[in-house]
């Protein structure tokens, strides 16, 4: 029987491959191509590109409950539907799986239920996480679990970073699930909903810095938004991201006033201050506060926006 496998972004890669490597996959679905740069060219998404290079039919449908596409699905009986990084699938789609329809997700769930849980993960100061499949089910993420690994979070991570250290081990839990469920050594176990909690898909207002927060709490929102969307803050009318910072708890500045001095850029928090190590400037490159400040002719001193 056939392994049905959907997702779209570049987390979802790793595990297209390692599946269709150990069992073969008849189908990807993924999301239609969009359009992207200054021309809106269409462009695949980097599942799509993958299967391209795999020799693995796609299929790109608007609607997931388009009769068509369903049609396809019943046609290949597929044994397992897997997801990773997708859209929210109907019944009538999961319900096709003959053995299993499973997710794996960037959480110990039930922690960070949602769209963004490596961002919240982060944002939180957890100090551990890592992966989890789960049977899908009506209510999102909150499937029965089948198998779940985790790691440390290194110190003072990006949400970028946490992303590529989870990569590679979606792509395990993915292939162990598999294995498992076929041998009949998994075991469905309830998620416990009195430590569940939600990571919804992060707000563009949210990205603008609030300098009112402590100095730990506004660098772990630097760090959980770095580098997408990015955490941001305009100095003499000129929009920056900050991309990477440290915390200090001495209040060295005034709430939201910056100062560039020896090489150091401080901004003031309630309490204590950051130091930003590293950020971009609206349509340039990201790049170390070092380098930044050589070019830097703003002033040294005055109110972050």
């Amino acid at each position: 029987m056939a392994i049905v496998f959907m997702g779209t972004p570049v987390f979802a890669v790793p595990s297209l491959q390692a599946l269709h490597s150990r069992f073969g996959v008849a189908l990807v679905v993924t999301t239609p191509d969009t359009p992207q740069g200054r021309g809106l060219r269409l462009l695949p998404s980097p599942v799509k590109r993958a299967a391209v290079e795999l020799g693995i039919p796609v299929a790109q449908p608007e609607r997931l409950r388009d009769e068509h596409f369903l049609e396809q699905i019943r046609q290949l009986h597929p044994e397992f539907i897997i997801v990773v990084a997708f859209r929210i699938l109907p019944p009538e789609l999961y319900t096709q799986a003959q053995r299993a329809a499973f997710c794996v997700h960037p959480s110990l769930l039930p922690k960070y239920r949602g769209a963004a849980p490596i961002h919240w993960t982060i944002i939180r100061g957890e100090q551990q996480s890592g992966v989890t499949s789960f049977l899908l089910e009506q209510r999102v993420d909150t499937g029965a679990i089948l198998l779940q690994r985790s790691i440390p979070v290194p110190e003072d991570a990006t949400a970028g970073e946490l992303h590529d250290l989870l990569m590679p081990l979606a792509a395990e839990v993915a292939v162990e699930t598999v294995e498992g469920l076929r041998a009949g050594t998994l075991v469905p176990i309830p998620q416990d909903e009195h430590n569940a909690s939600t990571a919804p898909k992060i707000r563009p207002e949210e990205c603008h810095l609030r300098w009112d927060r402590p100095a730990e709490e506004v660098r772990r929102w630097i760090h959980g938004l770095s580098p997408e969307p990015g955490a941001w803050g305009s100095i003499a009318g000129e929009r920056f991201r900050f991309l990477r910072a440290r915390a200090y708890p001495e209040q060295l500045l005034p709430p939201g006033s910056f100062r560039i001095q020896e090489g150091r850029f401080l901004i003031g928090c309630m309490p204590g201050c950051v130091e930003i190590l590293e950020l971009q400037r609206a349509g340039r490159r990201a790049m170390r506060v070092e380098e930044f400040l050589r070019g830097w002719r703003g002033p040294s001193s005055g109110m972050v926006g």
